[in-house]
């Protein structure tokens, strides 16, 4: 016997605009009986992973426990890190190294961190 994740979650204060943020971030969209105001708002990732946004009336005070660690399909970490500002992510702290290595860590218009790890196609050339 074991257990599966049915979905990751997120605490947050406006469900329907993190959603919407987190729906472009993975090239995806809310779902269509998410609405403005709604206790709760959910996205369906490409890989059929499920992120649910939880409204709760406390603000984020501490780093994160759990974070996601995003890794780009189909663009090195660089320019995902630079989709990802344009989004309205902010930078947190970043890893990167001289040689290449590293990653970079975000936060999400709420302050909950991810990080932004380098492309499979990058790490075979550091190999």
């Amino acid at each position: 016997m074991s257990a599966r994740i049915r979905n990751i979650s997120f605490d947050c204060h406006d469900t329907y605009t993190l959603a919407g943020f987190w729906a472009e971030v993975f090239g995806s969209e809310r779902q269509p009986d998410d609405f403005p105001g709604d206790p709760e708002a959910m996205v369906l990732t490409p890989d059929g992973s499920t992120v649910l946004f939880l409204q709760v009336p406390e603000d984020k005070t501490v780093k994160n426990r759990v974070h996601l660690c995003l890794e780009p399909a189909d663009r090195d970490r660089d320019a995902e890190v630079e989709r990802l500002l344009a989004l309205g992510a902010t930078r947190f702290d970043d890893r990167r190294q001289p040689d290449g290595t590293g990653w970079v860590v975000l936060a999400d218009p709420e302050g909950n961190e991810f990080c932004v790890l380098r492309s499979p196609a990058e790490r075979a050339a550091t190999a």
